[in-house]
């Protein structure tokens, strides 16, 4: 495991491909069908054929478990994305990330650290905002930072989302998105990503350059990323994470497509 967990998206000319795997939904959610060994048996799968075609690197999201929690979920979702990130990163030598649902960033820490993973993508770690799962108004930052360095997580990355999708800014109006990056930056995040509105809108261009601009880390771009548009955003991302597009038809919930992921790969190299 190198020793800079971000390593595969700065030692290279161009952005990185982070390939999503939506894990299908956990015990105890509403939409849940699957058993444990079933939900380790797909995202083992998924991660072989992204690895086959390609991918950089791969993040882990509990994207099925809708409708989410509002940051405080139960043990059994930690339980349940310890062993299907374990069972991944034993699959594969891929960069690997998790994220967990809404705004569960310390128990994403845990999981990666646990399950030897690179980064996780994190939601709230500065400011307030309103999103689908009610308010979020206190900043992870701080407790979270805390808490990696109790539990001797510091090798594990951390990408702050900022003014992130499926979310309302209507409370941190006056502060534009490059103060938003700087902020995330000077509270200790690793890198930022920045969004369209929703799951597969893209991000504006013009937002992802003024990031670029404004902070010397590594910037993501986290929704809507097509073959079509990597082009815009290639000269100021340092990676693309691609999760809709890679997928039957384009859609999110569906498994993913050889054919996509080629065309994604391409686009890229």
């Amino acid at each position: 495991m190198p020793t800079n967990p971000l390593a595969f998206l700065t030692n290279q000319p161009r952005p990185a491909l982070i390939a999503m795997i939506h894990v299908g939904a956990l015990p105890g959610t509403p939409r849940s069908q699957l058993t444990i060994t079933q939900l380790i048996k797909s995202a083992v799968a998924e991660a072989a054929l992204l690895a086959k075609h390609g991918a950089d690197a791969i993040i882990l999201e509990n994207m099925h478990d809708l409708p989410y929690l509002n940051r405080n979920v139960g043990p059994e979702i930690t339980a349940a994305m310890t062993a299907i990130a374990s069972a991944v990163r034993s699959a594969t030598i891929m960069p690997l990330g998790l994220q967990i649902l809404a705004g569960a960033n310390r128990e994403a820490l845990a999981v990666a650290h646990a399950a030897s993973l690179q980064f996780i993508r994190c939601e709230g770690f500065v400011f307030a905002h309103v999103a689908d799962e009610g308010l979020m108004p206190m900043a992870d930052a701080g407790p979270l930072l805390r808490y990696r360095r109790m539990i001797g997580a510091e090798n594990i990355a951390i990408l702050a989302d900022i003014k992130k999708k499926h979310a309302a800014h209507a409370i941190t109006a006056d502060i534009d998105l490059a103060e938003t990056a700087q902020a995330a930056i000077f509270s200790g995040a690793d890198g930022v990503i920045v969004t369209g509105t929703a799951t597969g809108h893209p991000a504006n261009p013009a937002d992802v350059e003024a990031v670029a601009q404004a902070i010397d880390h590594p910037v993501l771009v986290g929704s809507g990323c097509t073959p079509e548009n990597a082009k815009l955003f290639a000269p100021h991302a340092d990676a693309l994470i691609v999760g809709s597009y890679l997928k039957k038809d384009g859609a999110w919930e569906n498994p993913p497509d050889p054919k996509r992921i080629k065309a994604m790969v391409k686009s890229l190299r």
